[in-house]
């Protein structure tokens, strides 16, 4: 299968990358510089040159695709409304593109925002919808085009896809911690965060490519739910520092953008995923990762 990945040499794609290369299948990646085009090209994988704000570029290259993978994302948090509105014009450029043809398209979502007084499940919807929603409302853009003759696939990631080089949410929080001698959680730390490793998530998207029914929602989870303060004392142990508690009130000035997602109660549960798709995480948990160095800090 000829598959358009956006976000190929990202930190997930680049390893759905491998992994889809791995199993027979064509790789075109999405390809904002000459180092990414050129990182793509040295593992086998095509390079198409474009960005999420070049719409007419993603539709060709959707065209040409058996199958979509959208894995991009503009994380700037200093503009995270323009980083929707930009994503929910790309997704439906890419749908429109793909309308009527019954290829896959796969989106990546996240976890956060669960269900209050039990895990969020393959079966919950999330409550955004348009341009100037979380995520440019994705989510429910993509999957309303399973009545559209597309088989459209969301992939919710967890909280923190780990792995040794993560530079996600737990090495911002391990910075965090460095940086106020604490590895500190907000208020009683008893909100929880789904994770899972890298390679494990890899799998499921190359799984949920062969199988995944339309509409359907997958949890790439490994773990369901980690208290935040459990993952906090998992930093302190690593760095030797002290964990603490900070008061909700405080957590912005402490923890910066990040306060509001690690302040989160995400609670998840993957099981109707491993049914669907065969699939059982075997990589590392997060605090093995953690203790094994995975977020070292520069010397």
């Amino acid at each position: 299968m000829r598959v358009f990945v956006t976000g190929a040499s990202g930190w997930i794609g680049s390893a759905v990358t491998d992994e889809l290369l791995t199993h027979g299948h064509e790789v075109v990646g999405l390809a904002r510089s000459d180092t990414s085009a050129a990182a793509l090209e040295a593992k086998g994988a095509g390079a198409h040159r474009g960005s999420l704000d070049d719409l007419d570029s993603l539709a060709s290259a959707t065209e040409a695709a058996d199958a979509v993978i959208h894995l991009a994302f503009k994380h700037d948090f200093s503009d995270y409304a323009g980083a929707g509105r930009t994503e929910h014009a790309a997704v439906q450029r890419m749908l429109d593109t793909l309308k009527g043809s019954d290829r896959p398209f796969l989106l990546a979502s996240g976890l956060a925002g669960g269900v209050p007084g039990r895990p969020l499940t393959e079966d919950d919807t999330v409550p955004h919808h348009g341009p100037d929603s979380m995520r440019g409302g994705s989510e429910n853009l993509a999957l309303s085009y399973a009545e559209l003759g597309v088989r459209p696939v969301a992939l919710r990631f967890a909280a923190t896809v780990h792995g040794m080089g993560d530079p996600g949410f737990t090495a911002v929080l391990t910075r965090i911690a460095a940086e106020h001698g604490v590895a500190g959680y907000i208020g009683d730390g008893t909100n929880c965060w789904p994770a899972v490793h890298r390679s494990d998530a890899a799998r499921m998207v190359r799984l949920a490519l062969d199988k995944a029914p339309a509409g359907s929602r997958m949890h790439a989870a490994g773990e369901d739910a980690l208290p935040t303060r459990d993952i906090a004392a998992a930093i302190g142990s690593y760095l030797g520092l002290p964990t603490a508690s900070v008061a909700p009130e405080d957590a912005a000035a402490h923890f910066g953008w990040i306060s509001g997602f690690f302040g989160m109660d995400a609670a998840t549960t993957h099981a109707r995923t491993q049914e669907v798709l065969g699939w059982t995480p075997t990589g590392p948990t997060l605090f093995e990762d953690i203790a094994a160095g995975a977020y070292a800090l520069p010397e």
